[in-house]
């Protein structure tokens, strides 16, 4: 089962990459990038997690994964993020939350709203942290070398 959850969530990132005119040289890497975060995610997640703070490792760790990359291989940050977090993105439990609305069942509707706006904002709050922990690093790296 894992082997299915590693190669479907490089195919879904990579696939991504390849809609987002991402340049050629980097599609491996938003693939690896999507896979670990999923794969980060479905661990957590199998294990007992709750789904929002597994999506916020998840998202941490395609973050972190994405400004390695993007230096490593002299490209912007977003090309690889980007694409990394996609196998993250809750669009099956947003379209079963609009099917609740079209057939009146509000309850269920709300619900699964909510839930897509928490794991939504877990994935943003993944990156950012992801990101703040890069600006911190880079401006402790400078006041090192200045001394």
């Amino acid at each position: 089962m894992l082997t299915a959850q590693l190669v479907t969530s490089f195919i879904a990132a990579a696939g991504f990459g390849i809609i987002f005119n991402a340049p050629r040289r980097a599609l491996i890497q938003c693939g690896i990038v999507g896979m670990a975060g999923w794969v980060l995610y479905y661990t957590l997640a199998e294990t007992g997690m709750d789904v929002v703070p597994a999506t916020i490792f998840g998202a941490i760790l395609a973050g972190v994964l994405s400004q390695f990359c993007a230096k490593l291989f002299k490209m912007p940050v977003i090309v690889i993020s980007v694409s990394g977090i996609i196998p993250l993105v809750p669009g099956g439990v947003a379209y079963n939350a609009m099917r609740h609305f079209v057939e009146n069942d509000y309850y269920t509707a709300v619900q699964l709203s909510a839930k897509v706006m928490l794991l939504a904002g877990a994935i943003a709050l993944g990156l950012m942290f992801s990101e703040v922990a890069n600006q911190l690093m880079k401006k402790l790296s400078r006041k090192d070398v200045a001394s």
